[in-house]
């Protein structure tokens, strides 16, 4: 079956980068496209970037653009999400997920991952 594993999260000082990777199995990415949500306490889900695989095309929320860098590896099958410039308030717990639009609306998403905590903190 669909699943997708996220790993790359933890703890990180203010100002520093992180890389997030999101590995695919059970499904070619080619025929899919992958989205980054994150989580943070009290807040509400947020689309930070997707990514088609067929031909790696992206879309980025706005508010967030900048800072968030995604992208592929098709012989790997994962998605990355590089953050920079990391912020007090980037800390979240991220999600990847697999759906077939190149849009954050998470209702079209199927298939998500458990997720990798991302906590910025000096």
């Amino acid at each position: 079956q669909l699943q997708l594993v996220e790993s790359g999260g933890g703890l990180v000082q203010p100002g520093g980068s992180l890389r997030l990777s999101c590995t695919a199995s059970g499904f070619n990415l080619d025929d899919y496209v992958i989205g980054w949500f994150r989580q943070a306490p009290g807040k509400e889900h947020e689309g930070i970037s997707c990514i088609r695989g067929k031909d790696a095309r992206t879309y980025y929320a706005e508010s967030l653009k900048g800072r968030f860098t995604i992208s592929s590896d098709r012989a790997k099958n994962t998605v990355y999400l590089r953050i920079d410039s990391l912020k007090p308030e980037d800390t979240a717990r991220y999600h990847c997920a697999a759906g077939r639009l190149l849009t954050l609306y998470e209702g079209q998403y199927d298939y998500w991952g458990q997720g990798t905590q991302v906590t910025v903190s000096s």
